[in-house]
């Protein structure tokens, strides 16, 4: 398979898994199950699952000070404070909203990635994110009463660090294996969301068997199977491109809504997610013809050192 469609690939199993998170989440919190230790013990988990993969394929764990401090950055600082931006954003503006905004991130890693890495703004890409945050909005179904500034603030500032996530990390994954960069966030994110769950009153352990499994739920494949793909699509096509297929996410979390919850497509809805659909084709097909020779011969390379 070229390296194109390769990263797609996993882009597109990394937005599946990502999609399925806040379905585990309902049942989580339904078993009494509250964020700060969701949080933590999802990365903590995941740390123990990523490095003990790279145990078994024989990785080495060795960094030097310049990385460390760089995955620190993405996991201490940058995904735990989207996280948190996030999960607080809710609390003052309809869920459906607070994920629009959130999922604003492609158009901020666009214009970061134009002044960061050079990378041109091309008009393929600028129509496929607004295919894409039209199809989004169609989707959500954006309800606009009982708005809070407050809460639109958040939920752009988890756009905003989401995007820089992204930019600094499609950085930090040239020089390192995707499961060492997995890894690594994994743990200093465990590090910084225990100290939050400690502002909040401490972990909370005592919730139920269904807790725990929708727990591994999150830990596995919205958290291992997730970062996992998506770093490794990356590596392959880049963030702009990345971000923009991973809009795939909230479709993703609708049609397993209305599977396990029962809940019902409306016509728009249905034209949302094949405008979503609409906007990752044309992102892919975006992709100049002497960068994918470009990757596929590092990919050529890499495979003969082996």
């Amino acid at each position: 398979m070229k390296p194109l469609y390769l990263g797609v690939l996993y882009v597109f199993i990394s937005a599946a898994c990502f999609g399925v998170m806040s379905i585990f989440a309902v049942y989580a919190y339904g078993a009494g199950v509250t964020v700060s230790t969701l949080l933590f013990l999802r990365f903590l988990f995941a740390a123990i699952l990523f490095f003990g993969l790279l145990v078994l394929r024989k990785e080495g764990l060795r960094l030097v000070r310049k990385q460390i401090v760089a995955l620190f950055v993405l996991g201490g600082v940058l995904y735990t404070l989207q996280s948190l931006s996030f999960f607080s954003a809710v609390q003052y503006i309809p869920t459906s909203m607070a994920a629009l905004l959130l999922y604003t991130f492609p158009v901020f890693v666009a214009v970061l990635t134009y002044f960061v890495e050079k990378e041109p703004l091309r008009r393929k890409t600028i129509l496929a994110m607004l295919i894409s945050l039209v199809g989004l909005g169609l989707v959500l179904g954006l309800s606009f009463g009982g708005i809070q500034p407050i809460g639109v603030v958040l939920a752009l500032a988890a756009a905003l660090f989401y995007s820089v996530y992204i930019v600094v990390g499609n950085r930090v994954v040239k020089g390192l294996s995707p499961f060492v960069t997995a890894g690594y966030i994994s743990l200093f994110a465990a590090i910084s969301t225990f100290f939050v769950a400690q502002k909040d009153g401490g972990l909370e352990l005592s919730f139920g068997a269904v807790g725990w499994w929708a727990l591994a739920g999150i830990v596995v494949f919205s958290t291992v199977m997730a970062i996992g793909f998506f770093f490794q699509g990356l590596q392959l096509i880049g963030s702009t491109k990345a971000s923009v297929l991973s809009t795939l996410e909230p479709v993703v979390t609708i049609v397993f809504s209305a599977m396990l919850f029962g809940e019902s497509f409306t016509l728009l809805q249905l034209l949302g997610g094949c405008a979503v659909l609409a906007g990752a084709v044309l992102i892919v097909s975006g992709q100049e013809k002497p960068a994918s020779i470009e990757v596929e011969k590092s990919m050529s390379n890499r495979t003969k050192a082996l």
